[in-house]
């Protein structure tokens, strides 16, 4: 990850004063961009609709409690990034931008303590606890932070790594400034904790979550939980949330089916070796699995036929799915990630018919796993027309959508409306804030456009100019914000 060379771009912030609403934005942007570019951030429609949507609940909760004001809720962005990583740890970024590496969502129990640790983190946002630090130190430039955020993110997954980015003295003394102080930890737990209720969510969750890290700091910190280095622990912070929970407070509700999925999705995704894979496939083969628990079963057949894929013994993994499928029909929410995983393993069969038929039917409002799935499936069938207004639907409502983006493009390319195709490998640039690429692949639009000719390039070529210069006009104020920094 070149985190230096993005830093230097980082916008100017003054002399160490509160940070805007839209610096931060930007700050975030920036090193989010960074983030894209790293071969471990990864795409997974599943895994993405779920987490994203309990830190939406959390992002309502917060407006409701006025923790989070209309203004910043409309400049942020509150997108969560996956990254495919086996270490325990999520991040906030400026700008409401926030990580979540596979391996935190491996070892939750519940959905509850996921929220706990997101409404944390959406914390740290909403009071402002980054742009407060900055204006602590008057030392820290852009340059600076952007290297010190970027090695601490790097340093989850490549401690050496991480350690590289945060090269020179200053920047090692300051390093620790931009560690959280214990107030700003005890503000996190307590905005955090009480958006727990409000958006659906069992209190218990943050007190079991907490009970979980100081379990594993008792254990000694071995470098796969890098949550503990970013926000330590202390008996005060950890006796407070136990002190919150009412004591007639009733029992937690068992994780539902859906979150055993996402767990065993997770572990697999983050590529732990061909080992593990070998075991969990054992495991799912198991004599007595169908003596199990119901969830447990569902975590160990899910991980099974996802190890199976992985390790290319799609026979296998079919066999596994078919006990998995019978285990979820009565749960509508499990029932619907096992037609995922139908249509997922039907297009690895390369079988585009059948990954159709587990989908079943389009509908006017289909949700983003079933739409780029079905993009998938009608490319491979060589019939992907039909999907291309629903994507356009989609790209206008979320312009930062680059999978989506990404999939239009391929759609358009093999309609042969290549300056269509063009101009959205473009939008996909711009949703991941690279602008010079997108400029790249605008006047590559262009230049194309030139040698062709008719009513319909006309049309698409005076749009592939007008974003021209709408994205130039970004790249340039990008520009003039590294030369300040220097």
């Amino acid at each position: 990850m070149p985190a230096l060379s993005a830093a230097q771009g980082l916008p100017a912030m003054g002399d160490g004063g509160e940070m805007s609403l839209a610096s931060e934005r930007q700050l975030g942007e920036r090193i989010v961009a960074e983030i894209y570019r790293d071969p471990s951030y990864m795409q997974d429609p599943a895994i993405q609709e779920y987490a994203q949507g309990i830190l939406d609940r959390l992002i309502q909760a917060s407006l409701a409690r006025g923790e989070m004001t209309p203004e910043m809720h409309e400049r942020f962005a509150w997108k969560i990034l996956l990254i495919r990583d086996r270490t325990v740890n999520a991040f906030a970024l400026p700008g409401g931008f926030f990580g979540l590496q596979l391996g935190l969502l491996a070892v939750v129990d519940t959905p509850d303590q996921l929220a706990s640790v997101l409404a944390h983190e959406l914390s740290h946002v909403t009071q402002r606890h980054i742009p407060r630090l900055i204006a602590q130190d008057k030392r820290m430039t852009p340059l600076m932070i952007g290297a010190l955020l970027l090695g601490a993110i790097v340093a989850g997954h490549s401690p050496d790594a991480g350690q590289a980015l945060m090269v020179g003295g200053q920047a090692l003394a300051a390093q620790n400034q931009l560690n959280f102080s214990r107030d700003m930890e005890r503000e996190a737990d307590r905005v955090g904790f009480s958006l727990m209720q409000p958006a659906g969510f069992a209190p218990q969750g943050f007190v079991a979550m907490f009970d979980k890290l100081q379990a594993a700091n008792r254990l000694n910190d071995n470098g796969s939980w890098p949550w503990l280095r970013s926000h330590p622990l202390t008996t005060q912070r950890i006796a407070d949330m136990h002190s919150r929970l009412p004591k007639d407070e009733p029992p937690a509700p068992a994780a539902p089916l859906v979150h055993a999925m996402m767990v065993a999705r997770a572990r697999v995704l983050a590529q732990p070796g061909i080992d593990l894979w070998r075991q969990w496939l054992q495991d799912a083969q198991d004599a007595g699995i169908a003596s199990r628990p119901l969830a447990e079963r569902v975590r160990v057949r899910t991980q099974g036929v996802l190890a199976a894929q992985q390790l290319k013994d799609l026979k296998l993994a079919r066999a596994l799915f078919e006990p998995l499928q019978v285990d979820v029909r009565q749960d509508a929410a499990a029932a619907r990630q096992a037609r995922l995983m139908d249509a997922e393993l039907a297009l690895a069969e390369g079988d585009a018919a059948a990954a159709l038929k587990a989908l079943g039917p389009t509908t006017d409002k289909e949700a983003r796993p079933e739409l780029l799935l079905r993009t998938q499936a009608l490319l491979a069938a060589g019939a992907a027309a039909s999907v291309a207004g629903p994507l356009q639907t989609r790209v206008t409502l979320h312009p930062d959508d680059g999978a989506a983006w990404q999939a239009l493009a391929q759609v358009w390319h093999q309609q042969g409306q290549m300056l269509r195709s063009i101009r959205a490998e473009a939008e996909v640039q711009v949703a991941h804030y690279d602008y010079a690429a997108a400029v790249d692949r605008l006047r590559a639009g262009q230049d194309l456009a030139r040698k062709g000719g008719g009513v319909q390039d006309y049309i698409e070529a005076s749009i592939i100019d007008t974003r021209l210069r709408a994205v130039k006009s970004l790249l340039d104020e990008q520009t003039r914000e590294r030369r300040l920094d220097q």
